[in-house]
């Protein structure tokens, strides 16, 4: 393939940034699948699932630009092949590898999680793999504009918005959440659900990236973070509690919310970057999370822990911050090392290496 990608030093606090939120992902599948919980019984995760996948789906399209990119159609379709070759074998596999250890018949389990749209928990690659698509597929169409602008990608946002919104308006979409009558089974099977309701945050991290000078001034700016903790303790609070805006009026605080949490989560690993590199024991283990989160990921789910009983003591003393953090951060890092002992195991193999998680 022939371009003129000249390859940038790694942003340190950036993969320690994605190891960070890894770990958030694997609590929250501790606190759901291990402890048999929903997200409102938890002081912390209610609040940290507000922006945790934000936050990753945020990352994966800030890496996804690439300022000296070629655009032709040779370019494109390799891009394509191997971003689906590295998306879905490696899903597939430990799709059914998970059907047949977790569930009780396999056949039965294949079936069922292929009905759902969160696919037994495998739907994050599969969604991933749609956002990859349309963007790639935006920069060659957009790569042949003869004026380079701002306006085709602010245009890309406003429509993932669009499409963002009509997962929180049950009186108009049968995909959307709430939604009373017939499901919609190609949304369901397509797991187009979560396409939607994530392309935004892919799209908001290229656009920071794309402007990565102007969101750095901004960043830096005296009013812009006090102005946005503000706003966002108050779209927290009547997200979370109070509920003042009701109906098709509440996604607005809740999305709010979620933008300003990743903002402020993405400028604290920025401010303190000297605390995320090699130099420090924080910064190699949590840039080690942030370059293995396929592997994690497509592992971790056989490792999580089934633990009810630790559920019902949450769900008899709730709301604490401190003690639900602590047992599901401490027990994701458990489920993580053991995921990343057997990623090493599988990884001395270079067919495996390729195959399986996308290396070599």
């Amino acid at each position: 393939m022939e371009n003129n990608v000249v390859k940038k030093p790694r942003l340190e606090w950036l993969d320690a940034l994605r190891g960070f939120t890894m770990i958030l992902v694997v609590a929250h599948h501790v606190w759901g699948f291990g402890f048999g919980l929903m997200p409102k019984v938890s002081s912390s995760m209610q609040f940290l699932v507000m922006f945790r996948m934000p936050l990753f789906f945020f990352v994966s399209g800030f890496l996804a630009y690439k300022a000296g990119q070629m655009w032709n159609l040779k370019s494109l379709g390799t891009l394509l092949m191997k971003k689906i070759r590295v998306q879905t074998i490696p899903t597939i596999v430990f799709f059914l590898f998970g059907a047949a250890i977790l569930g009780k018949q396999f056949m039965p389990t294949v079936l069922d999680w292929l009905s759902k749209p969160l696919k037994g928990g495998y739907w994050f690659t599969i969604v991933l793999l749609y956002m990859f698509i349309i963007y790639y597929l935006f920069c060659y169409l957009e790569s042949k504009l003869r004026v380079k602008s701002w306006i085709p990608v602010t245009l890309l946002f406003v429509i993932s918005l669009c499409l963002y919104e009509t997962c929180y308006q049950p009186q108009h979409f049968p995909w959307a959440f709430g939604w009373k009558g017939k499901p919609s089974e190609f949304m369901d099977y397509s797991s187009f659900v979560q396409l939607f309701q994530y392309l935004p945050f892919f799209v908001f991290g290229n656009i920071v990236r794309r402007y990565w000078d102007q969101a750095q001034r901004l960043m830096d700016s005296r009013w812009f973070y006090p102005l946005i903790v503000v706003l966002v303790i108050f779209a927290a609070l009547d997200s979370l509690k109070w509920h003042f805006l009701r109906l098709t009026w509440a996604i607005i605080p809740l999305t709010l919310a979620r933008f300003i949490l990743l903002i402020m989560v993405f400028m604290y690993f920025r401010h303190y970057h000297q605390y995320f590199t090699q130099r420090t024991v924080v910064g190699r283990t949590l840039q080690y999370i942030g370059r293995r989160t396929l592997d994690i990921y497509l592992i971790h789910y056989l490792f999580l822990p089934n633990l009810p009983t630790i559920g019902s003591f949450f769900d008899q003393y709730r709301h604490n911050f401190a003690i639900d953090t602590t047992i599901s951060v401490l027990l994701a890092l458990v489920v993580i090392g053991f995921s990343c002992v057997a990623s090493n195991i599988l990884r001395i193999s270079p067919f495996f290496k390729k195959w399986l998680f996308g290396r070599g």
